[in-house]
């Protein structure tokens, strides 16, 4: 895909709209190619983000570091991201969107090209977080952007645009930086996201309308207030540990499939790609539905994740059983995304880049977290296929927190009736959102 970047390009253009139409089918209006243009952003800056995973060994032999010392490259990308998104959303609080997005592209992009050229590990390590603080920073702006140019009830499906541009760099860019590893060095990756970064770039700067910045610029003290509603708290709770159990079994796939499964290695990359196949397809439909049944997707889809992680692990050793729940945990994981995006963003609107800083934090810290907690279920002596009872654990705690805020969601919409009265709520919410004001009737 990379050896010709612009076309790969063109491709993952085409391959983005494509499948991202069901996500926008039937929708009452279409989506601002602008939208189109950050989903192509986040494809660039998720192909850097994990195809280190394909890379690590001619890392560490070009580099003379061991695997585990090449393996925090990986940790050092996770953690820019956990910190970058608060803290350059704060930064970046008061300057103009389009500005912002392409200083954070090109610094991004550089981040690459020093990462290519990097002559000893330690040089190597620092363009990695560099390069996870302008992709926290880029995600964080670039969400805000796209559900500021959207209507509310297109807020889902514009989140599941940039989510699906992060699933497309599974099924296509992570492979194609492991194939361009092999056949041309580990640099050569570097190399071919950095000319990916180009493109988008060119793109933003194209597409992205420009945003001033309000009359009233935003204080930070009050855009940190968002943190005083328990509401957000939950939202942070339910991202991380749904992320959390999906990645406690994904980061050790490999191993369960040929280990427990007994699956040779070369089934290793196609099950990886079916995963990644099955959260683009659970990313066009979840962020489809989203907008009218919230909640209900939030607990359908972390209600199948429980189910298909528990059954997982308890048929691990069925090759066809570990291939096939690879891909509905994709589907059932991804399904949520879009919803658990939409859900900060309602809840803390009131500070839209600080919302979406929080979730891509929150989202990094079950990446982070899940894999911890994998690894210790595999020191404890449990085995690989005890990581799916983990995640499951994980995604169970989600589960009851996303109940817990609908029940919050529910008391907080229904105000207390006066005396002689009853309120009634008006016909037609879904999910905790009223469609109308309640009205009252007399007992």
């Amino acid at each position: 895909m990379w050896t010709l970047p612009a076309p790969g390009m063109t491709g993952a253009i085409r391959l983005l709209g494509t499948v991202m139409s069901a996500a926008t089918a039937d929708a009452p209006s279409p989506l601002p190619s602008a939208v189109y243009i950050l989903g192509l952003s986040v494809f660039a800056l998720g192909t850097s983000e994990f195809m280190l995973s394909g890379l690590l060994p001619p890392i560490a032999e070009d580099m003379g570091v061991s695997i585990p010392q090449a393996g925090l490259l990986i940790s050092a990308f996770a953690i820019g991201m956990v910190v970058g998104a608060p803290l350059l959303a704060v930064a970046t609080l008061r300057l103009p969107r389009r500005a912002t997005l392409v200083t954070l592209l090109t610094v991004f992009g550089l981040g690459q090209v020093a990462g290519a050229l990097a002559p000893t590990y330690e040089v190597l390590f620092a363009s990695r977080v560099v390069s996870a603080l302008a992709c926290a920073g880029f995600w964080a702006v670039g969400a805000a952007v796209a559900v500021a140019m959207v209507p509310f009830g297109s807020r889902a499906r514009a989140i599941a645009v940039m989510i699906g541009g992060l699933s497309i760099a599974n099924v296509l860019g992570v492979p194609a930086g492991a194939f361009l590893g092999e056949h041309l060095g580990w640099r050569s990756a570097f190399w071919a996201v950095g000319a990916a970064s180009a493109v988008a770039l060119a793109g933003v700067l194209t597409r992205i309308p420009s945003i001033p910045v309000p009359e009233e610029k935003p204080r930070l003290r009050r855009e940190l207030t968002i943190y005083r509603d328990r509401q957000v708290w939950l939202a942070v709770a339910v991202t991380a540990l749904s992320a959390g159990g999906v990645f406690c079994v994904f980061s050790y796939l490999a191993p369960l499939l040929t280990d427990v499964a007994g699956l040779g290695g070369g089934w290793v990359p196609t099950v990886l790609g079916l995963f990644g196949i099955g959260a683009l397809l659970g990313t066009a439909i979840g962020g489809r539905i989203a907008d009218a049944h919230l909640f209900g997707v939030m607990l359908g889809g972390i209600t199948a994740s429980t189910v298909l992680l528990a059954v997982l692990a308890v048929t691990a050793e069925s090759p066809v059983a570990a291939v096939g729940l690879s891909f509905l945990i994709g589907v059932a994981s991804f399904f949520t995304a879009p919803a658990l995006n939409a859900r900060m963003f309602n809840v803390a609107g009131a500070a839209p880049t600080l919302a979406a800083a929080t979730t891509t934090a929150a989202f990094n810290l079950g990446n982070t977290s899940g894999p911890w907690l994998g690894g210790t279920v595999i020191d404890a002596g449990l085995g690989f296929a005890a990581t799916a009872w983990a995640g499951a654990a994980m995604t169970t705690g989600a589960l009851g927190l996303v109940a817990l805020a609908l029940l919050f969601e529910r008391r907080g919409k229904a105000p207390a009736p006066r005396a002689g009265l009853v309120a009634v709520p008006a016909r037609g919410g879904r999910d905790g959102h009223q469609a109308g004001p309640t009205r009252c009737e007399t007992v």
